[in-house]
């Protein structure tokens, strides 16, 4: 280790700040559509300064996480995952209800949503579990179903909630890992057909009825254009009438004229597929993809197993994000309220990818430190 390591100034210095300005331009970028996607509603005029606050606030806790040693995230690992099951019990039993759901803990002056919490400590226990199985070797599939458990436990509690988005999230990541831990073809394969099977057991047995419609109306939303499919059907209009470079900052009709519900949310895309065209959707989604590719170039890197799947859940969390919400948008997914991070308003989406982003900056900045696990 360098002696410019040693010190907190040096260890700023040494922190991929190409990666951070790519963050810090996606939050500008949100805080910029969100302004455009509120103008016209003098209620929800304060979002952009809300969602910058924010952003400000968490910046410095992943440059903070960013400085924590490997070695204590290791040691995190399985206390976070356990406490975090306990408290997905504890909303089971005692949790509040809010919309029609119940997902969070009345804790002294504020409510707490452990699903959101669960999606870090997932990353890391799932992180530590394969170091300690795998140790450099090719593991089994008996090694890969104790994976598989730590994944199904939180993600059974969650979707009773309701909440599919956390729940399709945290399948995500633990599935992602699981294939880049080595989980052969020969195995993916019958486990996607039992997934699918499931999924049908899932929809009928397991799903809302609001979560059943959102569904059917992916396959087809013209049959209920008013209703459920209202969403989906605007999104399409105002994606389709961006054209190539768009009608220009906050000239988008739908958006201005508020066609689309939760444009400031969920759907914040089609503000941006509006205004700048697909120049400006695909440009989005370059940045974005420069954002996990740098991760995932941090993860390959790693000596360490810790941080090396560590990482690429990390990276698999922020991509599911990106992907799900365009999906979404675009009509090729449910509506299961995942939003765009960084971009969307809401504050633990912020929190869950800041802090995602800041292990994978702790991998990078302590890789001298890391032993081959």
């Amino acid at each position: 280790m360098s002696f410019r390591q040693n010190n907190l100034v040096g260890k700023f210095a040494s922190l991929p700040w190409g990666l951070i300005s790519l963050v810090i331009a996606l939050a500008l970028i949100g805080t910029a559509m969100l302004y455009s996607s509120t103008i016209t509603n003098p209620e929800e005029g304060n979002l952009p300064a809300k969602h910058f606050s924010r952003f400000v606030m968490t910046l410095p806790i992943m440059l903070g996480l960013a400085l924590v040693p490997l070695r204590l995230w290791m040691r995190v690992a399985a206390p976070a995952y356990i406490v975090t099951v306990i408290m997905l019990l504890g909303v089971e039993f005692f949790g509040t209800v809010r919309g029609g759901a119940q997902r969070w803990l009345d804790v002294g002056p504020t409510l707490v949503q452990p699903s959101e919490f669960m999606k870090v400590a997932l990353i890391l226990a799932l992180a530590r579990y394969y170091q300690l199985t795998l140790d450099g070797r090719s593991g089994g599939l008996l090694v890969h179903l104790g994976a598989l458990a730590l994944i199904m436990v939180p993600a059974a509690l969650i979707i009773k909630q309701p909440d599919l988005g956390t729940t399709l999230t945290l399948v995500a990541i633990g599935g992602i890992t699981i294939y880049f831990a080595g989980l052969r073809w020969r195995v993916i394969l019958p486990v996607f057909g039992l997934g699918i099977v499931g999924s049908f057991f899932a929809y009928h047995y397991l799903l809302e009825p609001y979560q059943k419609k959102r569904v059917e109306t992916l396959w087809n939303p013209g049959a209920d254009p008013l209703g459920a499919g209202y969403q989906s059907e605007q999104a399409k209009i105002a994606i389709g009438s961006g054209g190539w470079d768009g009608k220009g900052f906050t000239q988008g009709t739908q958006s201005q004229l508020d066609y689309i519900p939760e444009q400031h949310t969920d759907f914040i895309y089609t503000v941006i597929a509006e205004e700048f065209g697909f120049l400006g959707a695909v440009g989005l989604l370059l940045l974005w993809a420069s954002v996990i590719v740098w991760m995932l170039v941090i993860a390959a890197r790693s000596p360490s197993l810790f941080g090396r799947y560590a990482a690429v859940s990390a990276s698999a969390t922020v991509a599911f994000y990106v992907l799900f919400n365009v999906g979404m948008v675009a009509g090729l997914l449910p509506v299961v309220g995942i939003p765009m991070p960084l971009i969307s308003y809401g504050g633990t989406a912020m929190l869950t990818v800041m802090a995602a982003i800041g292990l994978v900056l702790a991998v990078d900045l302590h890789r001298t430190q890391q032993s081959t696990r």
